[in-house]
């Protein structure tokens, strides 16, 4: 292979800007892309699909006793409007045990640490006015770290709609340390349905073209930042794969993703399975790459399948040297949703501890070329030595434990507690 390092970087840092799903700065990114593809020869597809949005024209909040501030703070976005006076009571967890004794919260605000679904739930069977969560640490101030709005899960949404608004640990520890009693906020939004689009390409299978690997990646980014790690590095880890297969095919075909929106919710692998329903079935493997190329490690594989998955891919990264921490879960990442049709995946990423994501800190500083160069190498030759094989490593179809797992990330228990209940 070439030298592609100094190249995959430049593309990286060219991709890396606030491209927040369903706005044009998305569109912009996916146009990247696919100039990419056509420049290498090939060809592409965008899937639309449409995701819930929002927009906020209000958004305040007050003390009004016993003294009077204003607070900075964002609004949960889809989660309705209120404006009025309120009391405020902070519930920690916000769980049912710290609701003993509490009745009518109509007339109060509550605040609770995180919002959790255990925490949404009450918060839809107590009904309080409003609810406030805490983001942060105490010491983070609009200097140095940014409030950034968020939207109400859909799953969460399914219970009930109680409007939320988002505050700093630092706002938070003085309003509960000095006794804050009421508040006025005000919030206004409108909620609306944006377009998104997965960028697809198709390199057929020299010799079992009915049999499929998809690769995928998302190309998205939360609204700070410029999303230079998470995820630039795995888009343009795929483009490059993608190049590198259309003069190297192998005998399976490869199905290449890149996701729009996943930050939001992984909408834009959950719409593919949705769309590709029947493609699903020629599906028998997937490669995921998210945050990929950082100075510092570890290198890192996320294995959602069987024990025979587990024992193939450390054995491959035997067999070549590769040291990864290898972790069996449900990677929180665009092959969740493959792995919930059965498809057995791995999630090829790098951590490190001296770089953040979702933060106005993640930036190209802490990549290498030589990291993106090695990962591309990496993967290109593990892709090549699945999709060769005679016969695949494993099945598909997911153990009980994975699926239990699944339902978990999915929050499928959750729900069906709530039923039970």
């Amino acid at each position: 292979m070439e030298h592609f390092g100094d190249k995959q970087l430049a593309l990286v840092k060219a991709l890396s800007f606030v491209r927040f799903g369903g706005t044009p700065e998305e569109e912009k990114a996916a146009k990247i892309i696919t100039d990419e593809i056509e420049a290498a020869g090939g060809s592409f597809e965008l899937m639309p699909f449409t995701i819930p949005a929002y927009e906020c024209s209000e958004c305040t909040l007050a003390v009004t006793d016993p003294w009077q501030q204003e607070i900075e703070v964002v609004p949960c976005g889809r989660s309705g409007d209120l404006s009025g006076e309120f009391k405020l009571l902070y519930l920690e967890r916000g769980e049912k045990s710290d609701y003993i004794g509490l009745n009518d919260l109509s007339d109060t605000i509550v605040m609770i640490n995180a919002l959790t679904y255990d925490a949404y739930s009450m918060l839809c069977e107590k009904k309080p006015a409003g609810f406030i969560t805490i983001s942060g640490k105490y010491y983070e101030t609009a200097e140095t770290a940014d409030l950034v709005s968020r939207a109400v899960r859909d799953e969460y949404l399914e219970l009930g709609k109680v409007p939320g608004f988002m505050i700093r640990a630092k706002d938070a520890t003085e309003l509960v340390g000095k006794g804050a009693k009421t508040i006025r906020v005000n919030l206004k939004q409108r909620e609306y349905e944006a377009v998104s689009h997965d960028v697809l390409a198709v390199i057929p299978g020299t010799e079992m073209p009915e049999e499929s690997v998809v690769l995928t990646a998302h190309y998205d980014s939360v609204l700070v930042g410029t999303g230079a790690w998470d995820n630039a590095t795995g888009s343009i880890n795929l483009l490059y794969l993608y190049k590198y297969f259309l003069k190297n095919p192998v005998r399976r075909t490869l199905r290449f993703v890149w996701c729009g929106s996943e930050e939001q919710g992984l909408y834009g692998s959950l719409a593919y399975v949705a769309q590709q329903e029947e493609l699903l079935k020629q599906i028998k493997f997937c490669f995921n790459f998210d945050m990929n190329g950082t100075i510092l490690g570890p290198n890192q594989i996320f294995i959602t399948g069987s024990d025979e998955l587990k024992t193939y891919v450390e054995q491959y990264c035997k067999e070549v040297g590769w040291s990864a921490e290898c972790r069996c879960t449900v990677h929180s990442s665009d092959s969740a949703p493959f792995c919930d049709k059965g498809i057995p995946a791995i999630g090829l990423s790098r951590g490190t501890r001296t770089g953040e994501i979702h933060t106005r800190n993640d930036l190209p500083v802490i990549l290498s070329a030589d990291r993106l160069e090695e990962m591309g190498r990496f993967s290109a030759a593990f892709i090549t030595r699945l999709a060769d094989s005679v016969t695949l490593p494993v099945e598909t179809g997911m153990p009980d434990k994975v699926k239990e797992d699944l339902d978990k990330y999915f929050l499928r228990d959750k729900k069906k507690k709530q039923e039970e209940a």
